[in-house]
């Protein structure tokens, strides 16, 4: 019964923490990878061929956010520029460099773009990200010695 529940929630036996069957129903229980959050599912009409399967309820650990919570707020909050300012100190090589190993999905030539902008304007938008992505990125470039600041950005993202 554990194989075909688990096969049409699409997850492994190996997800699971116990399985438990009370009064004809079939209990599973799984944790997420930083264990703050217990699905259970359960299904009744325990025998051959299955049975029903009921609809997943997800609990999370009080005092601790889901992934999924986190992710929704970061999606809602308003948006912020990270802005890189031109200094006269570190060679362009080095800030293509380090855009690339800070910012996400940096391709190479958005990062000689970027720096380009920076060099000639002596300011660029690196990305366009919540406040808190905005903040952890400017501190990495900060970090890094690059000079970067953010702003929140007028309209969406």
């Amino acid at each position: 019964m554990e194989a075909a529940l688990c096969s049409r929630l699409a997850l492994s036996p190996n997800h699971f923490l116990n399985a438990r069957n009370r009064g004809g129903k079939r209990f599973l229980f799984k944790y997420n990878k930083n264990r703050s959050t217990l699905m259970a599912a359960s299904a009744t009409g325990v025998g051959k061929g299955g049975g029903l399967l009921e609809r997943p309820t997800i609990e999370t650990t009080p005092g601790r956010e889901s992934e999924f919570d986190i992710r929704r707020s970061r999606k809602t909050s308003p948006p912020y520029r990270v802005m890189l300012h031109n200094d006269n100190f570190n060679k362009r090589e080095y800030v293509v460099q380090v855009l690339m190993k800070v910012i996400p999905g940096m391709t190479l030539d958005n990062a000689v773009n970027i720096m380009q902008e920076a060099h000639h304007n002596g300011l660029s938008v690196v990305i366009i990200c919540a406040q808190v992505d905005a903040e952890e990125h400017c501190m990495q470039l900060r970090g890094n010695g690059l000079l970067s600041t953010i702003e929140p950005a007028d309209g969406g993202c």
